[in-house]
């Protein structure tokens, strides 16, 4: 038998896997590509973009620039982070075309996130930069700003809008990682613009059950109509706008080091970011045998913020997530096995709508019932959550449907979803999934759906320890 120690709320649980198990582990299981020197390929993918002139040669003295960059979720805060690298290298080469300092603004691509603070903002793009541009060209981008440019519908039906200040900018600049997504197979590219600097209507196009819930969402796979949805979201605001995005995207790690950067359009960033991101985040696992059974510990705090291993309406999304990044490791009716303390911390301070609206979704029979629902959109659009957002750093209340969206997957493609160690045992139940009292009780619980002798696959630390890889069996590596 094997001793793993699984996540569990802010400590360990430590559970027995019999030897026959995969765990998969970084330094164990996979490696990283080698890394590159962030500054010299940075300058590298700067003077010879794709697609688009360089950045000195677009600047000039009267025109303007706005940078948007990703925001404190992903991305590290060591020094030669990729945010931290670009953002002086993209304003050192639009000095350098005759753009005037004042004239340059940075926007942090939020989404329907919470809005940084100035600390967060020090720590993750460091001082230098953040005193040069704070207070009033350093800012949050405001889905909810009345001035948000409503664009109509691309060619897919998809709700187009833009951040004004991108918009109006002579050059619109985007900084974006590309990694390993469950939603639409990598970050960065037409992603970023997609749901970066748009609205909660834009992202609502997709981040909703009609997309979350088809077969090709499972599996984190690059091909797919989220992707696609990304792709013809972020064309439809270039064309809006009348301009194209200037691209720096780099591909990242296990621990967001920089392993290649490529400049240009965000066609061009993606052709050529995507082969490297593949080999990094599609690993081949010793086994030819779909696994049986899924294992997750889920930490208290990761991504998102605060509680998301306690708040259920964020641990359903994680397991769903997770779910999606092993889909092409597992049998097509696994069981999932979740360690999970789950006490119903719900983070009111920076996720204030999520608890209304996990108690509106008990009262729909099925979680897509209460996601189409008039309710779900005046929670949506509820102005005390709304401002609140604008004003006092805390997610936007749509962000919390998206996560139900995630969180309703597991139940609709396991045949169980069991939760080990849930203090509030009724909010599993809500979501669709079976509290279980010890992970002993879990694994025979699993094995009266799955047989005796399942096979085991177990991800101990997917949330806590870095950029989580997309799980293949072995000779099954997407070409």
């Amino acid at each position: 038998m094997q001793d793993v120690e699984l996540d569990y709320s802010d400590t360990k649980m430590r559970v027995e896997l019999p030897d026959s198990a995969t765990i998969v582990r970084f330094g164990q299981t996979y490696q990283d590509p080698p890394g590159v020197d962030p500054v010299a390929a940075t300058r590298a993918a700067l003077a010879a973009p794709g697609g688009l002139p360089p950045l000195s040669d677009l600047a000039g003295p009267d025109k303007t620039a706005a940078i948007a960059f990703p925001d404190r979720v992903k991305g590290g805060t060591h020094a030669l982070a990729h945010r931290k690298v670009a953002i002086p290298l993209v304003v050192e080469e639009l000095l350098k075309g005759g753009t005037k300092i004042e004239n340059i603004t940075l926007i942090c691509a939020i989404g329907l996130h919470r809005m940084n603070t100035f600390d967060e903002w020090r720590d993750y793009l460091g001082p230098t930069i953040v005193d040069q541009f704070w207070p009033d060209r350093l800012i949050n981008h405001d889905a909810e700003n009345p001035q948000l440019l409503d664009l109509g519908r691309d060619e897919m039906g998809n709700a187009v809008e833009c951040s004004h200040l991108m918009a109006a900018a002579d050059i619109p600049i985007v900084i974006g990682h590309c990694a390993g997504n469950p939603y639409g197979g990598f970050s960065g590219g037409h992603k970023m613009v997609a749901t970066g600097i748009t609205g909660w209507r834009s992202i609502a196009s997709h981040h909703v059950p009609k997309t979350m819930h088809r077969d090709d969402w499972l599996g984190a796979a690059p091909k797919g109509k989220m992707r696609d949805q990304f792709q013809s979201i972020g064309k439809a605001m270039e064309a809006g706008i009348g301009k194209q995005f200037f691209a720096v995207d780099a591909v990242i790690g296990q621990f967001a080091e920089v392993l290649g950067v490529h400049a240009g359009t965000l066609d061009y960033v993606e052709e050529k970011c995507w082969p490297l991101a593949k080999t990094r985040t599609n690993v081949e696992l010793p086994t030819e045998d779909p696994a049986d059974i899924l294992v997750v510990g889920v930490p208290r705090n990761f991504h998102y913020g605060p509680g998301m291993g306690s708040n259920p309406v964020l641990m359903g999304l994680s397991i769903g997530g997770q779910l999606s990044r092993c889909w092409k490791a597992l049998r097509p009716d696994p069981v999932v096995i979740a360690v999970a303390n789950l006490d119903g911390w719900f983070n009111k301070s920076w996720f204030p709508s999520y608890e209304e609206t996990f108690w509106q979704m008990t009262k729909y029979p099925r979680q897509e019932d209460y996601l189409a629902s008039d309710e779900a959109r005046k929670m949506s659009t509820n102005p005390e959550y709304t401002y609140s957002y604008s004003h006092y750093f805390t997610y936007h209340p749509f962000h919390g449907m998206s996560m139900l969206s995630g969180g309703s997957i597991p139940p609709k493609r396991c045949q169980r979803v069991l939760v080990v160690g849930s203090e509030k045992p009724l909010h599993a139940k809500a979501l669709g999934y079976t509290p279980m009292p010890t992970y002993d009780d879990a694994m025979r619980e699993a094995i009266r759906f799955t047989g005796k002798n399942p096979k085991i696959l177990c991800t101990p630390e997917c949330f806590s320890g870095g950029a989580a890889p997309h799980l293949h069996l072995k000779g099954r590596l997407p070409s």
